[in-house]
């Protein structure tokens, strides 16, 4: 990862640490990933030769970045879907100042929808950072955008355990690699057979 990138990255962070400091209401927060979750995704989208990335909650693009950067090194690229506007109007400047624009294409879309209407078998990694008990709604989406090999991650796996625990039960109904990595806010991982 290059300095341009790092350094939008912690500069957004911050932002976004002393903005949700000032929030009491969590729906009013940016809620941006955590660097070591973020270096996590980065890593293992690489790790997994991720070429086609779906994200689901662009908040202000820390995320966004973490899985451009990743992309551009895999030779893929990042869609992600967000229904805030004002949101995905900030993480657009953020990804251009990071140079990172080729890689990524934002839709202002339902999750759901845009996950709905994707193919079959065509996604290498999916990383989901929205409403955590809109996801089993979303099924069987999830699962059968995957490609063979491909990653779902699901971020919160931690912090809220109860809302995300329809989703872990789905995976690991219909999956074989199920499991959570205690980093940032805990990240739910599981592989498609």
């Amino acid at each position: 990862m290059d300095e341009v990138v790092l350094a939008v990255l912690d500069r957004v962070t911050e932002a976004a640490a002393r903005h949700d400091a000032a929030q009491e209401d969590r729906l009013d927060r940016w809620r941006v990933l955590e660097p070591d979750a973020g270096r996590f995704v980065w890593f293992l989208a690489q790790a997994v030769g991720a070429r086609n990335i779906v994200e689901i909650g662009t908040s202000r693009g820390v995320s966004t970045l973490w899985l451009a950067d990743a992309a551009r090194a895999t030779g893929g690229r990042v869609l992600s879907f967000d229904t805030d506007p004002a949101a995905q109007e900030d993480a657009a400047r953020t990804v251009a100042e990071a140079g990172l624009s080729d890689h990524v294409e934002m839709r202002l879309e339902d999750g759901g929808a845009g996950l709905a209407a994707l193919d079959d078998g065509t996604v290498d990694l999916l990383f989901l950072d929205a409403e955590r008990t809109e996801y089993p709604s979303w099924w069987p989406h999830p699962v059968r955008v995957l490609r063979a090999g491909g990653v779902l991650v699901a971020d919160n796996a931690l912090s809220h355990p109860k809302e995300i625990a329809p989703l872990h039960d789905l995976l690991v109904r219909d999956l074989t690699a199920v499991t959570t990595i205690p980093v940032g806010k805990g990240e739910l991982v599981a592989r498609k057979p």
